[in-house]
């Protein structure tokens, strides 16, 4: 089952353990106060006299911890790790978390607690959040929070459904089995197929179907329109195929897609307070970033000119297309030969020849990226987007893959949806594998999708993944 916060789709399983590692880290506070100061137990209004009011700082560290656990991916449906990678992600949140703590008691002395209560909190915050990923692990049935899902439909659209692969992409429903419709022809396995005795609330009653994905491929003859009106009105979720494929898979399918969804469907938001939450977000995380960000600029020149030579630029711009298909220079470190592009545009390789070792380097830690808050305060980019591409690519996609131009709708970003869901595309297919990403993020995007995107962008960065 999911849920809706804040305008965005989460999973109830992922929503309870957060609720949970929050109330863990809240309460870790009050057992650190009652081990520091035992003699409160006995009088409970002690403490509040001897260390004032805790639940402010209990609230911040409750807080800061579940954002560093997002941080880290460990609430993503898309985690993949095992044991040892999420006691490391753990171990890691709970540093950044207390480091971000202890700057706001800092700033804000009101919030502060004492050194050993709020070092003990962190320990107890800590041992809680690992014995519940233990327990969530060893004892918890990940089909009690799956939806039952039955599929309507047995052909090329259903077989989109049987065809998900990935473990993420089917973390959320159990397949319960698909209904073939009178003429439709099955390109679903034989095994799955399920006769429908009696109506189909009937079947969904006995199999206790939570929902039912309307997946036909032809919806002019036969359309069960009055039994899947008496799903809807019997509790179960009715859903079309390609909203389901999207709210599962995080993309939007193009093999399925048709425009009539896109014009008619929700999302896709370009009102005013919208753009104004996406323009202030990129000024105040710009402004933000700088002062951390200009040291890094200016030791990666010094590394750039101490292997390249002092006279080879540190520096340069390309053309890329923006917002409406205009065309803008991005800012970069150059991390590739001078001459590396002496034969025309060419897409990024794995281990690229024309790569220098500090280019290599700074790929790698996405540092070459850096410049481009500049192209973000020029209003130019998005820190959230897709990724800005090359006016030779964009001519040449947008003639082989269908919707393509329609990612131009919004400012290109530093980071995305697709950069962090997909490696890094350097070709056709990849370019179409993204596309997909775009194009959910374009249908999605709100203020707190673009700092979910934010804030899980620091693992990318600090594990280096997709970078080239």
């Amino acid at each position: 089952m999911r849920i809706r916060v804040l305008g965005q789709s989460v999973p109830v399983s992922i929503a309870v353990i957060a609720l949970v590692e929050g109330a863990l880290s809240f309460l870790a506070v009050y057992a650190a106060a009652l081990i520091r100061f035992p003699a409160a137990l006995a009088a409970p209004q002690r403490l509040e006299r001897e260390l004032g009011p805790l639940w402010p700082g209990a609230v911040l560290l409750s807080a800061v911890v579940v954002a560093c656990m997002l941080a880290f991916g460990l609430y993503s449906a898309r985690q993949r790790a095992q044991s040892a990678g999420i006691l490391v992600r753990v171990l890691a949140a709970l540093t950044v978390a207390s480091c971000i703590v202890a700057a706001a008691f800092y700033v804000i002395p009101s919030l502060r607690l004492t050194r050993d209560i709020a070092a003990l909190a962190v320990i107890l915050a800590g041992c809680g959040l690992l014995a519940s990923r233990l327990l969530l692990v060893r004892y918890v049935d990940e089909n009690m929070f799956k939806r039952q899902v039955l599929v309507y439909g047995a052909g090329a659209g259903a077989a989109a459904i049987a065809s998900l692969r990935r473990s993420a992409d089917r973390r959320a429903f159990a397949l319960v089995g698909f209904i073939q419709p009178p003429g439709e022809a099955r390109a679903v396995p034989v095994d799955r197929v399920l006769e429908p005795a009696g109506d189909l609330s009937g079947l969904c009653d006995r199999l206790s179907v939570t929902e039912v994905v309307v997946a036909m491929d032809d919806r002019r003859n036969g359309f069960p329109i009055r039994e899947l009106l008496d799903c809807r009105l019997a509790g179960i979720e009715v859903t079309e195929l390609l909203t389901f494929l999207e709210r599962e898979t995080g993309r939007v399918r193009i093999d399925v897609l048709n425009p009539s969804w896109m014009i008619f469907g929700q999302g896709f938001r370009r009102d005013p307070l919208r753009l104004f939450s996406s323009r202030a977000l990129d000024l105040l995380a710009s402004l933000a970033l700088l002062p951390f960000a200009l040291p890094v600029m200016l030791l990666t020149v010094v590394a750039i000119k101490l292997e390249d030579g002092w006279r080879a630029p540190a520096v340069y711009t390309q053309a890329r297309v923006g917002l409406g298909g205009h065309i803008f220079r991005v800012i970069k470190f150059r991390s590739m030969r001078e001459d590396a592009e002496t034969h025309g545009a060419q897409w990024a390789q794995r281990h690229d020849p024309r790569t220098t070792r500090v280019g290599a380097v700074i790929r790698k830690l996405r540092i070459d990226e850096l410049p481009q808050i500049i192209n973000v305060l020029r209003g130019q980019m998005s820190f959230v987007g897709p990724r800005p591409e090359r006016p030779e690519f964009v001519a040449q996609l947008s003639e082989k893959i269908p919707y393509y131009a329609q990612r131009q709708c919004v400012r290109p970003g530093l980071t995305g949806w697709a950069q962090l869901c997909y490696h890094y595309g350097s070709s056709e297919q990849d370019a179409l594998e993204k596309l997909q990403y775009d194009l959910f993020y374009i249908k999605n995007n709100s203020l707190l999708f673009d700092l979910t995107i934010l804030v899980q962008t620091a693992e990318v960065v600090l594990l280096g993944k997709g970078a080239r």
